[in-house]
């Protein structure tokens, strides 16, 4: 009877493992998105499997402190949610599907993964 209490539990232990989700899950793909250098040059940066879930503030390497960047191309599997505020706060944002993009119009300041 203990054996068969214990076969149950591990088996019940073993379940939850493989069902649980994972503390962090990343978008799988690039995110990329063009911005001004401080001497003026058109640059692209990008994101390599952004993680899910969490606000990332965009700034290309050389940009003035609190320039937009524009024209998102989302090349992941998720969908990004784009911020004109830092910190995905405001009520300025749009919304890119998996593989979608968007013109030089939509400045961007932060984005979110689902």
């Amino acid at each position: 009877m203990r054996l068969r209490s214990a076969l149950a539990s591990a088996a019940g232990a073993a379940l939850l493992l493989v069902t649980a989700p994972g503390s962090a899950f990343a978008a799988e793909g690039q995110f990329r998105y063009t911005y001004r250098t401080a001497e003026g040059y058109e640059a692209v940066g990008f994101l390599n499997n952004p993680e899910s879930g969490t606000c990332i503030n965009i700034q290309g390497s050389g940009s003035e402190p609190g320039s937009a960047a524009y024209a998102p191309k989302n090349r992941t599997d998720a969908t990004a949610v784009v911020f004109l505020e830092a910190n995905c706060e405001g009520d300025a944002f749009y919304s890119l599907r998996p593989g979608g993009g968007a013109s030089d119009r939509l400045l961007v300041r932060s984005v979110v993964f689902s």
